[in-house]
C-alpha cells in the first residue's frame, strides 16, 4: 500500500498499464518522467511509477509516483500510518529523518523524509530522499479516495556522502516543486 517506500520497489517488473488515466509524461523538477511500472494489487489500491529516459527501476536516480487508495475517508489515517512507520524505522536507523508540512486550506499533507538501506557492515547501500504529497479526493464515481503524488531521489554506495552534502543546499527546491505541482486527476 501507500505506506511502502520506494526502497521496497520490485526490481525486474516492467509492466506499465495506466490504471489511473495519468499516462504522462510528468514534468517536474526540471525533468520529464514517463510511466515505467504500475500495479493494481487490490481492488482499492493503484500504484504507478515514472522514470526519466534511460533510467531503470532497479537502480534509478529519481522517480515520480502516483498512487490512489480508494474507500478511505481522508488522508489523515494514511499519513499517521506513514509517520508511525518512519518512527519505527528511525529507532533502528539514525539516517531516517523526516519533516512534515500541512496545507489545511488545500486539504493536503506533505512528508519530506530520508531513508537508507544499509550493508551488513553498516555502510550505506542506498540513500533515498522522498517528498510525499497526500490529498483526499473524490474519484470520478463519487467515492472518497487518497491521492499520493511523490518524488523520490536516490544515491548509491559511496555517492551517499556527496548526496547528503548537496541535499542541504537544495532541500527546499524539491519540496517547493512537489507542493506547487498541479496534481493529476486520476480517472479510476
Amino acid at each position: 500500500m501507500m505506506l511502502l517506500s520506494t526502497l521496497d520497489a520490485q526490481p525486474g517488473k516492467t509492466a506499465a498499464t495506466d490504471f489511473l488515466g495519468v499516462s504522462g509524461p510528468i514534468k517536474i523538477y526540471g525533468s520529464t518522467y514517463s510511466l515505467a511500472w504500475s500495479s493494481h494489487p487490490s481492488p482499492q489500491y493503484y500504484k504507478q511509477e515514472y522514470l526519466k529516459a534511460g533510467e531503470k527501476l532497479e537502480k534509478f536516480g529519481s522517480m515520480v509516483m502516483v498512487e490512489v487508495l480508494t474507500g478511505v475517508p481522508d488522508h489523515k489515517q494514511i499519513v499517521a500510518a506513514k509517520l508511525k512507520e518512519l518512527d519505527q524505522m528511525k529507532a533502528n536507523n539514525p539516517i531516517v529523518n523526516y519533516e512534515t508540512f500541512e496545507n489545511k486550506q488545500a486539504g493536503e499533507f506533505m512528508i519530506d523524509f530520508l531513508l537508507s538501506a544499509n550493508e551488513a557492515d553498516g555502510s550505506i547501500q542506498i540513500l533515498e530522499r522522498n517528498v510525499y504529497r497526500y490529498k483526499s479526493i473524490i474519484d470520478k464515481q463519487g467515492k472518497k479516495a487518497v491521492l499520493l503524488f511523490a518524488v523520490s531521489v536516490r544515491s548509491y554506495g559511496k555517492q551517499a556522502t556527496i548526496f547528503l552534502a548537496e541535499l542541504k543546499g537544495k532541500r527546499s527546491a524539491l519540496i517547493d516543486q512537489v507542493a506547487q505541482f498541479k496534481l493529476p486527476a486520476p480517472a479510476i
